[in-house]
């Protein structure tokens, strides 16, 4: 009964692909932060936070597109006083690659920029450089123009050195995996 329901869900709203589109989207994930020794991140600023994304952009054929896409990470470190947000992110030039046209899967791929933002008691230190994203999703078509789409990312940042008034933290890095569930309007 589901196969059935799924078919003719599908037959009402085909996989189609023109003009631009636009989708946004959150989910959770895993961040890993490394840093050149003697330096260490503690273990509670790592690990599962709130993830989200938005994506815009073009169509160039049936099995491509073409936009842009900003990533990100965020999580309140436990125990901090003051409290503390640890937040990173990727904004990448990014290309959309679905293997069978008919199909709502695509593969992806993305470089650009990364950032590290440490926050808390009223300032904050931030560091930035080279980033890449890969990733793979489902357009699940809901309507004409709109599709669910749920979505797998893996996105790294090389976000340089990090100083703030009592040192440096040489050579910060991300690495993020999330899951999400977006919206996409196409």
């Amino acid at each position: 009964m589901a196969l059935a329901l799924t078919s003719v869900a599908q037959a009402q709203h085909p996989q189609t692909r023109e003009g631009f589109w636009i989708g946004f989207g959150f989910g959770y994930g895993s961040a890993g932060l490394t840093c050149t020794s003697p330096c260490a991140f503690n273990s509670s600023a790592k690990g599962g936070g709130a993830t989200g994304y938005i994506k815009l952009g073009g169509t160039l054929n049936s099995k491509g597109l073409l936009g842009g896409e900003v990533n990100g990470w965020t999580k309140n470190i436990s125990g901090a006083t003051p409290t503390t947000t640890e937040t990173v992110g990727n904004v990448s030039g990014a290309v959309y690659f679905y293997p069978a046209p008919a199909s709502g899967f695509f593969l992806k791929g993305g470089v650009g920029f990364a950032d590290y933002i440490l926050s808390g008691g009223g300032s904050s230190v931030s560091g930035s450089g080279f980033g890449f994203l890969a990733g793979v999703g489902y357009d699940i078509r809901v309507g004409r123009n709109v599709s669910l789409t749920p979505t797998a990312n893996f996105y790294f940042g090389a976000d340089g050195d990090v100083s703030d008034v009592s040192g440096t933290v040489p050579s910060v890095k991300h690495t993020v995996i999330d899951f999400g569930l977006g919206i996409t309007f196409h």
